[in-house]
């Protein structure tokens, strides 16, 4: 068993016990803190874990010299493209519309095309999204506060 089971396991009766709209409110807490969270990882430019991402590669075809000042995946942490959603059951975070694709490339490291006609690219793995144990702790908090 994996340790988020356990977890589900032990608050499952508690969490049936509160009525659907409580349970919704809180799930929707629990997403929307989640989302802050992983906003937060992607901004600092580190895994869920806590790793670092890697660098990116220099263009093959840039001449010029110094570091690229822009971050890596700046518009894709913005709320429009990173969707909080909750039910009465569940919470979940994600990336919605064309961002999905390039998001889940960046995610695994896959290969990929960054231009119509470009050749295909090798990506270094860079996780956006994850639960980590503060992430755990914090869905706990946030389960023990609706539960009094």
């Amino acid at each position: 068993m994996s340790g988020l089971q356990l977890f589900d396991d032990r608050l499952s009766a508690l969490i049936n016990n509160l009525s659907p709209a409580a349970r919704k409110e809180m799930t929707r807490a629990i997403a929307k803190k989640l989302r802050a969270s992983q906003q937060q990882n992607i901004k600092s430019q580190r895994a869920p874990d806590g790793t670092p991402f890697k660098p990116r590669r220099a263009e093959a075809g840039r001449n010029k010299k110094g570091r690229v000042k822009r971050e890596m995946f700046s518009k894709l942490r913005t709320a429009k493209y990173m969707k909080a959603t909750a039910t009465d059951s569940e919470a979940a975070v994600g990336f919605v519309g064309k961002v999905q694709r390039m998001a889940r490339v960046h995610h695994y490291g896959l290969r990929d095309r960054p231009a119509r006609r470009g050749k295909e690219v090798a990506y270094d793995e860079r996780p956006l999204l994850g639960i980590s144990k503060a992430n755990t702790k914090l869905i706990e908090d946030i389960i023990v506060q609706h539960l009094k």
